[in-house]
């Protein structure tokens, strides 16, 4: 790699993949890259236009992880095991922590003009792992924002830019929604060992290369890339601490092996309960994975 992309670890591109009734991008995991500090999961969703279908997940089980939704445009209805029943529309945040176990359901209008947002899981450390499962609803005002020269940096998860987030993190992390005007730059944090820049909207470059939508760009630890908008731009920045080696199937996110295991044989007997309100139908096990084949670690 040239001098001019120092900064630069890797570059993944969104592949397809199927949520619900609709098409995404993801570009966690892939097989270049399973983690970005404890970020361990990224689906981009549309945009797409209402006649071209409708986000509609039903029921489906979470554990060692926490969830955040970020929306762009559109709106989702959240319904989880725990009651909670909660709209959340653009520049927003839903922040659900699985913890021992979890189930929820995410549910689009049935008329909505546009939908555009990202889902992110965020692995929980060793010691958080079986926590009780929690949800947490921050409208925007309650997200701090950094706003200067074009640029609208919003805070949503963790620390960084000297902000906090009232979102409740439980390893040293950083998660930002940013909207670039054409031609404005932002430097990413530079205290974090792990780093990433994922292009929702526009383009960016950094040293000189360009980088465009569906693209996660994964920086080393050290230095301080500075991310410039070669047209209107959004962002999410993302990164922290490692965790450590993670083992994913599914849904399911644990450091040990026989939790997996155990997650799918709950799931699979029902003793992880639905959400209230939302509890006609699920999404059952992947018959094609039982028996179980082992998951392979994520690092």
């Amino acid at each position: 790699m040239s001098e001019t992309h120092s900064h630069v670890d890797i570059i993944v591109t969104g592949r397809s993949a199927r949520v619900g009734t609709i098409s995404v991008r993801r570009t966690l995991p892939t097989v270049r890259r399973r983690m970005v500090g404890p970020f361990t999961f990224l689906d981009h969703i549309g945009p797409v236009a209402a006649d071209e279908g409708r986000v509609d997940v039903p029921p489906h089980p979470h554990i060692g992880l926490a969830t955040l939704t970020y929306i762009f445009e559109g709106q989702l209805l959240h319904r989880d095991s725990l009651g909670n029943a909660q709209a959340i529309r653009p520049r927003e945040v839903n922040w659900m922590v699985a913890g021992r176990g979890i189930s929820h359901s995410e549910r689009g209008p049935a008329v909505s003009p546009r939908m555009h947002a990202v889902q992110a899981w965020v692995a929980l450390p060793a010691e958080a792992e079986e926590v009780e499962p929690s949800f947490l609803h921050a409208g925007e005002s309650a997200l701090p924002l950094l706003t200067d020269n074009g640029v609208a940096a919003q805070l949503l998860a963790g620390s960084a830019y000297g902000l906090e987030s009232a979102v409740t993190s439980y390893s040293p992390m950083f998660y930002v929604g940013t909207r670039l005007d054409r031609g404005a730059s932002l430097p990413l944090p530079r205290e974090y060992p792990e780093r990433a820049a994922y292009v929702a909207r526009g383009a960016i470059e950094e040293s000189g290369q360009a980088y465009g939508v569906g693209q996660l760009v994964v920086f080393k630890a050290g230095g301080e890339p500075v991310l410039t908008a070669t047209a209107d731009a959004e962002l999410l920045l993302l990164g922290g601490e490692p965790v450590g080696p993670r083992y994913m199937w599914w849904n399911f996110v644990s450091s040990r092996r026989e939790r997996i295991d155990q997650a799918k044989a709950d799931w699979a007997a029902g003793r992880i309960p639905l959400p209230t309100g939302d509890a006609e139908e699920f999404v059952p096990l992947p018959h094609d994975s039982w028996p179980l084949p082992q998951p392979e670690p994520m690092s």
